[in-house]
């Protein structure tokens, strides 16, 4: 099962947790209708009353959706509420301590070796077990949560293997999943509420005593038990919704770091320790955790939203390893740059579509050691500068000067000049000389890395970012298909930040909805993939028709003799439509994008950087290009100009 056909997944399952869901309140309905029965002494007399049925059958629906609807409106702004919610602070790179930073460095390794945005981490300080979590509507926007004692009881190895088992749930469409859930279960915790509520003010609802009916502090009491019945009936559907990919993650972890031991090792002192958590809202949250959150009970086998440790690790142990022993261990790996990293993308004569296709929302541990080596030879500065806010910034505006035309160059500095600080602009002239030594591959990773502490700015000052990076690229005079790039990833990317209610929700599901956007995005790549001096109009115009058929229903739609031409302001709207498309759309689209750049067996740089930025735009992140590019040096290549 690949991306594509998790996220279509998630959504079946969604669809299987409303009708779930829906069952649960009308077993709740009944029961409150028969308490209510007798309230008003009408049991066992007469059992059916269509009116006070309906009354109840009302109230309780309406009680219900107000509480679900209230937590999915507080949930709009993304895990980072479930994770303040635990109790978490935002772990940050210059307040984190040895423990901390490591942690910082595992995720974003594995965050460059997938492809996705780095996500914030947060600290569970309190909890003392091993535990952690991931919350987020899409891998754009995830955060991940780990307890202090993950820290202080796990050896690196065994924090890899949780933070893989996270991140499988971020690139399977889990969270969404389960932040709905979330959402949805609050309503029939509500009732539990309001039952409370009812119990512990009893003593302004006492009746006379000619009342022969039950007080109001009893049908208090009755709803308490009725929510309880509700909350047994939430833990079996967390159960029949996370069992499952709980498995899945496992394997995923060990897939992504080709070390079943790391995995197995925490097993192994989950099964000495413990994985419950002390926050109030643990219940709640309870599916989304590595463990077993809640404390265990006779019914652990039925309720539980997780496994039995005995059985995760039997199936860890039963898992093919023979092929990753033959991988080369962290001692082994070798520079980004060396001939040992191939995975048959850029540069190599054997590529397939169906590679590019497969690997989008997954991590293989070529790309792990990847990801690894690219981080240790990164420059000091450059590390130490994509954690500090100044820096950060001064590197996205580093990213977007002209390091070939000093004319250029000078032009946008004193642009710059006018709208920035001059410490500011002295610190982006000092980064860009270094990074302009580097190999071109590294700037859509530093991009990412520098993405967690710009979103601490506020909604305005990330807009100004933006701004300003575009302002850049158009004192260039001719907007290049890099600054395309940096400045529709950089959007991107700081979307949670810029707007953090905002969600995307599936409004396309057929191609003929999306039928000429999908055409402009692919004209787009076969004229940069045929930029050379000597390439032709036949060569762009063969190009963009193999990726044209790739789409579904070709045959059927309406095609031009020549690729449509377009401006980078007209590509941005076609990829933000395309955003909205179904998943198994989406794979369409990636595949015929794959098509069109592998056509001639070469991928250079720019079709690379444009290929994955378009990719990652549609929340499906495809792990970087990794074979050595013969023709790519560390300079910048020309780029292209709009279509």
């Amino acid at each position: 099962m690949n991306f594509f056909e998790h996220q279509d997944r998630a959504r079946q399952n969604t669809q299987q947790l409303i009708g779930l869901f829906s069952l649960s309140i009308a077993v709740m309905i009944m029961a409150i209708y028969i308490a209510a029965l007798f309230l008003f002494r009408m049991a066992p007399r007469v059992w059916w009353h269509p009116g006070i049925f309906l009354y109840v059958a009302g109230i309780t629906i309406i009680a219900i959706a107000v509480g679900s609807l209230y937590k999915i409106a507080c949930l709009r702004q993304g895990g980072s509420v479930i994770a303040q919610e635990l109790g978490g602070r935002l772990l940050l790179p210059d307040m984190a301590d040895e423990q901390g930073r490591q942690l910082l460095n595992i995720v974003e390794e594995m965050a460059i070796a997938s492809g996705i945005s780095v996500p914030e981490v947060y600290l569970l300080e309190r909890e003392t077990s091993i535990n952690a979590f991931a919350a987020g509507f899409t891998p754009n926007d995830a955060v991940i949560g780990v307890t202090r004692g993950t820290l202080q009881h796990l050896n690196r190895d065994e924090l890899q293997g949780v933070i893989g088992h996270e991140f499988s749930h971020i690139l399977n469409g889990d969270m969404r999943l389960n932040l709905r859930l979330v959402g949805l279960l609050h309503g029939i915790l509500f009732i539990y509420l309001t039952g409370e509520l009812l119990w512990r003010i009893r003593d302004s609802f006492r009746l006379g005593k000619e009342d022969k009916g039950l007080p109001i502090w009893a049908f208090g009491l009755a709803l308490m038990a009725i929510g309880g019945i509700g909350l047994l009936c939430g833990r079996l559907i967390k159960a029949a919704v996370s069992r499952q990919r709980e498995f899945l993650a496992d394997a995923s972890a060990v897939q992504f770091t080709r070390n079943p031991n790391g995995l197995n090792g925490v097993f192994q002192k989950l099964q000495q320790m413990d994985s419950r958590l002390i926050s109030p809202g643990a219940e709640a949250a309870s599916h989304m955790f590595f463990g077993n959150a809640l404390n265990p009970s006779f019914w652990d086998n039925m309720f539980s939203t997780h496994p039995p440790l005995a059985e995760r690790i039997r199936r860890i142990g039963g898992l093919n390893v023979s092929n990753l022993a033959a991988m080369p261990s962290r001692n082994q790996m070798r520079s980004p740059s060396q001939e040992s990293l191939t995975m048959g993308f850029a540069g190599s004569s054997n590529a397939m579509p169906e590679q590019v296709v497969n690997q989008v929302g997954s991590v293989t541990p070529e790309h792990f050691a990847h990801a690894q080596a690219l981080l240790s030879q990164l420059p000091e500065s450059l590390h130490l500068g994509v954690r500090e806010q100044k820096s950060a910034m001064a590197i996205a505006f580093a990213l977007a000067l002209d390091t070939e035309n000093i004319e250029i160059q000078e032009r946008q500095i004193a642009w710059l000049r006018e709208v920035q600080p001059a410490e500011l602009v002295d610190k982006t002239l000092e980064l860009s000389s270094e990074i302009s030594q580097l190999d071109a591959k590294i700037r859509l990773p530093l991009v990412d890395l520098a993405v967690p502490v710009l979103r601490q700015n506020s909604a305005k000052e990330c807009q100004r970012l933006c701004k300003c990076v575009h302002g850049l690229a158009v004192a260039t005079g001719s907007l290049s298909l890099w600054h395309f790039v940096l400045q529709l990833i950089l959007w991107h990317r700081l979307q949670p930040s810029i707007n953090p209610a905002s969600t995307t929700t599936v409004e396309y599901t057929s191609i003929e909805q999306i039928w000429p956007d999908s055409l402009l995005v692919l004209s787009v790549i076969a004229r940069v993939g045929h930029s050379q001096p000597d390439a032709s109009t036949k060569d762009i115009a063969y190009a963009f028709r193999s990726g044209v058929f790739r789409l579904p229903k070709a045959a059927e739609q309406e095609k031009p003799d020549t690729p449509p031409s377009c401006n980078f302001t007209e590509l941005k709207k076609s990829i933000e439509r395309l955003r909205l498309a179904s998943p198994k759309l989406k794979q369409a689209i990636v595949d015929a994008c794959a098509h069109t750049v592998l056509l001639d067996n070469k991928v250079t740089q720019s079709e690379a950087d444009l290929l994955r930025a378009i990719a990652m735009t549609l929340d499906c992140p495809i792990p970087p290009f990794l074979n050595p590019q013969r023709g790519i040096s560390k300079q910048r290549q020309s780029s292209s100009k709009g279509s």
